[in-house]
């Protein structure tokens, strides 16, 4: 299927690979090399409030990242962009950008991707949180979107849907249905390292 010259890639990485909330002309797996996913940034207003802040995902610098591709009509850019920076853009803290992506499906395809990463230099930037951290942070915070802790359930499931296994929100997972120590699971290898 090839796409329309004015269709548009949007990358998933964190709930939009679960909760879409646009429509689509195509979704497959793909992989975007230059950022990977983690947990560093407050969440005010979706999984949190600013006096007890939440914690959800954004694109950081560094590595890569395998996630979701959604390739939206061109007719329907218009709405879904407005969709969309009305969810990812409450505060500022992610950065739209394009970025170029590889389709995981076979096909060897590269396309041009709207992608959101983090704004480091914004006050919910999240820096040098450790594990115990976040999980605290994800426990106790709950927002406009539910509880911190079904949002990053969500999103390790929808990871293991797809075969990833990302160690340190395997870890919040883990602790969060009363586990205590390391997941006996957790891989050697993390995504971040990935080329």
């Amino acid at each position: 299927m090839q796409p329309h010259p004015g269709d548009v890639w949007v990358f998933a990485y964190g709930s939009l690979m679960w909760n879409p909330g646009f429509a689509f002309a195509e979704r497959c797996e793909a992989r975007l090399t230059g950022a990977h996913r983690t947990l560093c940034v407050y969440s005010f207003h979706h999984r949190g409030t600013p006096e007890q802040p939440g914690l959800v995902l954004g694109l950081d610098l560094g590595g890569s990242c395998r996630g979701i591709a959604y390739r939206v009509a061109a007719a329907d850019w218009p709405q879904t962009h407005a969709y969309l920076t009305e969810r990812e853009q409450i505060s500022g803290v992610y950065r739209e950008v394009t970025r170029r992506i590889s389709l995981l499906d076979g096909s060897g395809r590269e396309a041009p991707a709207v992608a959101y990463l983090v704004n480091r230099a914004h006050p919910q930037y999240a820096r040098g949180l450790t594990l115990q951290d976040q999980l605290h942070l994800v426990r106790r915070s709950h927002g406009k979107s539910g509880p911190n802790t079904d949002y990053v359930v969500a999103t390790v499931k929808a990871l293991e849907g797809l075969g990833i296994r990302d160690a340190a929100l395997a870890f919040i997972v883990h602790h969060l249905a009363g586990g205590h120590g390391a997941p006996a699971d957790l891989p050697a290898d993390d995504e971040k390292t990935l080329p």
